[in-house]
């Protein structure tokens, strides 16, 4: 039985050996090499073309979905020009389904409150004059070093020094500067801010 297995195994080997000398690791033709050529000349300015038509607002990356599809074209992208599997016109459409979706969300968010809420969720208010969200900060995961880092990243010393630090539905950390103005119209649309000196003053906290 144990010879049976050690035969086995040899046989495995030696398939495996022959395939990997048979098979192209550094260079697998002339032919490929040309089709890599010609369809990136051909995938990329059309993929340029569509992203064009479609407004700048296809790259803008302002939420998660405008990232997805930013990173799902270049994906597409690779894999129309490397894998001979993939014909040019299934990339093309790949690209137009792509831009097309994104196109139809962006516009359907711009038209409804309710479902850009339900798609891109709302802002996070971690800080606020000097204190830290603690409940907020747990549910979202973020840490006193990586408000930090916002912190030193927007030019301040010092939490004391801004007005509030928000996450934003794209993911990036908002720090704002305290103002002596009363008007704070960019921060109207954060859940809790208007709120925050009455009934939250017992989740916050100084930084540590």
């Amino acid at each position: 039985m144990i010879r049976g297995l050690a035969a086995t195994n040899w046989d495995h080997l030696q398939k495996w050996e022959l395939r990997m000398s048979t098979s192209p690791i550094l260079f697998s033709g002339w032919d490929a090499l040309i089709r890599t050529a010609v369809i990136a000349a051909c995938a990329y300015p059309g993929m340029l073309l569509m992203v064009r038509l479609s407004g700048n607002r296809t790259l803008a990356q302002l939420n998660a979905f405008d990232l997805i599809v930013t990173v799902a074209l270049g994906s597409t992208l690779a894999s129309v020009i490397t894998s001979k599997d993939v014909a040019l016109a299934q990339g093309l459409l790949s690209f137009a389904m792509l831009i097309a979706m994104q196109f139809a969300l962006s516009w359907l968010t711009s038209r409804s409150a309710r479902f850009e809420r339900t798609i891109n969720g709302e802002p996070v208010l971690l800080a606020f004059r000097g204190d830290l969200m603690d409940k907020a900060m747990q549910q979202v995961r973020i840490t006193d070093e990586e408000i930090r880092a916002a912190l030193r990243a927007g030019g301040f010393a010092s939490l004391s020094e801004v007005e509030v630090v928000v996450l934003e539905t794209n993911g990036q950390l908002s720090v704002v500067e305290r103002q002596n103005s009363s008007s704070q119209n960019a921060l109207r649309s954060v859940p809790g801010y208007s709120k925050t000196p009455a009934t939250a003053a017992s989740k916050r906290r100084s930084p540590r």
